[in-house]
């Protein structure tokens, strides 16, 4: 029992030492193509997702490649940066640097020309699907057709009758109208005041005079008078 299981764990600690000779090469390859400094947490967050590896396994690489002198590192109070030994690169001279910012200023414009023509794809893209298709389109087109038939058939009737009535005929129904509601506020106004003065020397209440009376009132029909 004792030699299988220590197979086995020396077939596992092969896999680790492998597994971290990997992350080691991934993360020098990636030190080295970037050329800028980088802490753990920040090699951890750009290659984890790609390599599937863990903090402290980024952190040991990390550590393991700078006491190898394969990188450098640099103590920030309690922060430590890595970044990839310079003396492996060429030495860059005052025309490649400036050839170096020309290209960088000439990338920078192409970048900002795709991030505006993106944003502006994007634009398009929301106009289009905030749009009717053209299935919607076809169905409303019907419906409005549809509905306009509709009017044409109810105006053509209401011009095919003889009975029309002029805007002078409507005119002067409104105005007899408006007089017969002036009117009748009117008489319910000196009806309610006439009644009032009554009550003020009737023993009863207002219902027992009405009953007696034998008045009828607008609310006893549920009835009230119209607005002008």
């Amino acid at each position: 029992m004792r030699g299988p299981g220590r197979s086995a764990l020396a077939v596992r600690d092969a896999m680790s030492k492998h597994k971290d000779c990997a992350v080691t090469s991934i993360i020098l390859k990636y030190l080295t193509d970037q050329n800028r400094p980088f802490s753990a947490q920040d090699i951890f967050g750009n290659l984890q997702r790609e390599y599937h590896f863990g903090k402290t396994v980024a952190v040991k690489a990390l550590e393991q490649l700078a006491q190898d002198g394969k990188i450098k590192e640099k103590v920030y109070g309690k922060q430590k940066i890595y970044f990839a030994d310079q003396r492996q690169f060429t030495a860059v001279g005052e025309a490649d640097l400036k050839t170096l910012d020309n290209q960088i200023c000439e990338l920078s414009e192409k970048f900002q020309n795709l991030q505006q023509s993106c944003r502006q794809m994007e634009a398009e893209l929301k106009e289009l699907n905030n749009s009717m298709t053209t299935q919607e389109m076809s169905v409303e087109i019907a419906a409005l057709k549809q509905e306009c038939a509709s009017h044409r058939e109810r105006l053509q009737k209401i011009k095919s009758t003889s009975n029309h009535v002029t805007p002078e005929d409507k005119e002067q129904v409104y105005n007899e109208r408006k007089q017969y509601i002036k009117e009748w506020r009117k008489r319910k106004r000196m009806a309610t005041d006439l009644i009032d003065a009554v009550l003020e020397g009737y023993p009863k209440s207002r219902k027992q005079f009405y009953e007696e009376v034998g008045i009828e009132t607008d609310e006893d029909h549920s009835i009230a008078v119209p607005d002008l």
